[in-house]
C-alpha cells in the first residue's frame, strides 16, 4: 500500500479523533475514567481552539512573509489579547446571555477582509496589511467559536453543535467533491480552485440539507434550526476553501504547514471552519430575536 496513503489516513483518523474528544463529553468521560474529576469538557474545547489558533496564526504569518518591522512581533500579542476577550466571555457564559453590537462590527470585518483578499490584494502586500489580515482572518474566527456551544459546570453538560459543524463541513467537502468529480462540467473559480464545480457546489448544498434534516429531527436539543445551518454550511464551507486557496496562490504557498501529514496545515484543514464558524454564531444571535 502507498506509504502516503497509510500516513494520510492515520493523520485524518487522528484528527477527526481529537475532534470528536474536545467536542463532546467524550474527551471528559474518557480522563477521568483515569483520574476522577480531573478536566472539565468545556477546557478541553478551550483548549483544542486555543492550540488551533496559535498553530493557525503562525502558518499566516509564514504564508503572507512578514518582514522584521514591528507588526511580525506585535501580531501575537494582539491576536491573544483578542482571544483572552473572548475567553473572558466564554468562561463566564456571557455570549448566551448578551449580545454586544460590537461582535456585528467584528463579523463584518471578516467580510471586508474576504474582500480585500480577492479585489484588493495589493493592500496586503505591506506588512501593516498583513498584521490587519491576519489578526481579522484568524483571531475573530477561532474567538467566535467560543460562543458555538453551550455548557453547565454545575450540571457538568456540554453541547454539541461544534461537532455538528465539523460533520456538516465534512459532509458538505465530501459531497462537492463526489457530485463534481461524476458529474461537474461548469468550473467554480478555475484561476483558484480548478477543481470545483458548480455542480459540485449545488450537490454539496443539496445532500448536506439531506444531512441537516437528520441532525435536526434526532437532537432537537441543538441550538437553532439544523436545516438552516445545514444551508450556511452548505453555502459559506467552499469559500473558506476558496479564501485560503487564493491566499496561498497570492504568496505563492503550496501548504500552510505540515502539522498533519498528507493533509497540510491547521488552516489547511479548517479553512471552511473559519469561515462557517462566525456565520453560524452570527446566525445563532440572529436566531434570538425572531
Amino acid at each position: 500500500m502507498d506509504k502516503n496513503l497509510i500516513q494520510r489516513t492515520l493523520s485524518g483518523i487522528v484528527y477527526v479523533a481529537v475532534i470528536i474528544l474536545c467536542t463532546t463529553p467524550l474527551g471528559a468521560q474518557l480522563i477521568n475514567s483515569i483520574s476522577p474529576d480531573l478536566v472539565k469538557q468545556q477546557y478541553l474545547y478551550y483548549g483544542l481552539i486555543t492550540f488551533l489558533l496559535i498553530v493557525g496564526s503562525w502558518e499566516c504569518v509564514k504564508i503572507m512573509k512578514f518582514g522584521n518591522g514591528y507588526e511580525k512581533w506585535v501580531v501575537f500579542p494582539v491576536i491573544m489579547v483578542i482571544f483572552y476577550m473572548f475567553s473572558k466571555r466564554y468562561f463566564y457564559h456571557d455570549f448566551y446571555f448578551n449580545f454586544r453590537l460590537s461582535e456585528i462590527l467584528a463579523l463584518a470585518l471578516i467580510l471586508i477582509a474576504v474582500i480585500t483578499l480577492f479585489k484588493y490584494a495589493n493592500e496586503l502586500y505591506f506588512d501593516s496589511g498583513k498584521l490587519i489580515f491576519t489578526v481579522i482572518y484568524v483571531a475573530l474566527p477561532f474567538s467566535f467559536a467560543l460562543g458555538l456551544p453551550k455548557f453547565s459546570t454545575y450540571e457538568n453538560t456540554f453541547s454539541l453543535e461544534v461537532l455538528f459543524l465539523f460533520v456538516l463541513i465534512w459532509s458538505s467537502d465530501t459531497f462537492a467533491y463526489l457530485t463534481g468529480k461524476f458529474f461537474g462540467k461548469h468550473k467554480m473559480a478555475p484561476k483558484i480552485s480548478p477543481k470545483k464545480t458548480w455542480e459540485g457546489y449545488f450537490g454539496g448544498v443539496v445532500l448536506t440539507l439531506v444531512l441537516s434534516y437528520f441532525i435536526e429531527h434526532y437532537q432537537p436539543e441543538l441550538r437553532g434550526n439544523w436545516m438552516v445551518v445545514g444551508f450556511l454550511v452548505a453555502a459559506f464551507a467552499p469559500l473558506g476553501d476558496l479564501v485560503e486557496s487564493q491566499l496561498k496562490r497570492n504568496f505563492g504557498v503550496k501548504d500552510s504547514g505540515n502539522i498533519l501529514p498528507g493533509h497540510g496545515g491547521v488552516l489547511d484543514r479548517l479553512d471552511s471552519f473559519l469561515i462557517c464558524a462566525p456565520v453560524v454564531y452570527l446566525y445563532f444571535i440572529l436566531e434570538k430575536f425572531i
